[in-house]
């Protein structure tokens, strides 16, 4: 009876590992038309969370962290969200520590066999410096399927031909690496003015993708109206940042409001990130003071936009 037991056992955990595979499964992504798709070119909807700036929020960029947003929030994709500029850490501070936290969610995402973006955290264009961190990034981590490079979080005031300009140029440098992972490309007006990307598109790469941010209690149906136009048009969309709050990050969620994009973008098959693993005394952090900075959080470490957050992924993530 027991090596019977023991044998089921072992059975429900294949069929489990199996049904719960990811990178395994789906591989090598691409860009067919305006879809993400699969390495059978399979339509594929990635969903998952955002690390807060990585500056701001160390504890929480670990492996362990990554593995709990896996099995607990069924993510199949994490954003290390490394900040440029903000707090005594970030990347122009002290790159080094910088880089250490951004491939320890990196690793922890190849682990947990999950996608992950590697995200650009600046509203200011610092060519340089982004040409000299994704060649070193897409070097080291380029033969892993897991990989997405998100190269401008959110331009603020700069102007398309200026995010344009700047997006080329460090394409050029990731494409000397990796000729086929993902690029998230941003837009003018912290990632809204998606139609100026589709009026006037990058040209002569493939597998690029351009991103739209949306929080639900400000942003309303028009945004959604300008990004179905822009789909339209053949722009590819990435929805890399988004959540249930007015854009400041703070204020009550607007659970209707949150719904009604989440059913857009699963009726449009756009892949959604939800921000933020953090613990700030704002809204948008989903986490309080007490979740412990390797995962395992309890329900009553979760604030409503954590349990939110985590009652969606859990439930389109099937």
């Amino acid at each position: 009876m027991k090596v019977k037991n023991r044998l089921f056992s072992i059975v429900l955990l294949l069929l489990f590992s199996f049904s719960n595979a990811q990178v395994k499964t789906h591989g090598q992504l691409s860009v067919v038309g305006t879809q993400l798709v699969d390495q059978y070119k399979d339509p594929i909807v990635l969903r998952g969370m955002s690390f807060g700036w990585h500056s701001m929020w160390p504890r929480f960029y670990n492996e362990k962290a990554v593995k709990w947003l896996r099995k607990d929030f069924n993510c199949n994709v994490v954003r290390a969200a490394m900040g440029i500029e903000l707090g005594e850490m970030s990347y122009r501070k002290e790159p080094q520590f910088s880089k250490d936290k951004i491939e320890a969610v990196i690793k922890g995402a190849i682990k947990a066999d999950i996608y992950v973006i590697v995200d650009w955290h600046s509203h200011n264009i610092n060519l340089e410096e982004a040409k000299a961190f994704f060649a070193e990034i897409s070097k080291k981590y380029s033969k892993y399927p897991n990989i997405i490079y998100e190269i401008f979080n959110e331009p603020d005031y700069e102007s398309w031909a200026e995010v344009k300009a700047y997006s080329e140029e460090v394409i050029k440098v990731i494409r000397e690496n990796d000729p086929n992972n993902i690029i998230l490309v941003g837009s003018p007006h912290w990632d809204q003015d998606v139609d100026l990307a589709a009026a006037d598109p990058i040209l002569g790469f493939t597998n690029i993708m351009y991103t739209m941010h949306f929080y639900a209690a400000t942003h309303g149906k028009e945004l959604r109206d300008r990004t179905d136009i822009a789909i339209s048009k053949g722009l590819p969309v990435f929805i890399s940042e988004s959540a249930g709050m007015e854009a400041s990050g703070d204020g009550p969620l607007n659970l209707k409001a949150w719904q009604e994009y989440i059913d857009w973008m699963e009726a449009k098959k756009l892949s959604w990130i939800t921000w933020s693993v953090s613990d700030k005394d704002e809204t948008c952090s989903i986490l309080k003071k007490s979740a412990k900075s390797e995962g395992k959080w309890k329900m009553e470490d979760l604030k409503e936009s954590g349990s939110k957050a985590r009652e969606y992924l859990r439930k389109y993530n099937r």
